[in-house]
């Protein structure tokens, strides 16, 4: 895992101010309060809400296909 857990214990989804938790592949970190995946790029997470991805939309194209 690249970002430490202390890391992890101080970081805030920045729309909401609730809690994230990284994804399985270790690729994100997840806010189900706001449904957004706030990817991590070079071993930095970017939290920027224009740059997080909508957690529906992955799931909407997983079942249709």
């Amino acid at each position: 895992m690249a970002i430490s857990k202390d890391l992890l214990d101080i970081l805030a989804c920045p729309k909401c101010k609730g809690n994230i938790y990284l994804t399985d592949d270790g690729y994100g970190l997840i806010c189900d309060n706001c449904r957004l995946l706030y990817e991590i790029k070079d071993d930095i997470p970017i939290m920027l809400i224009e740059e997080a991805k909508p957690l529906e939309a992955d799931a909407g194209a997983k079942n249709e296909g």
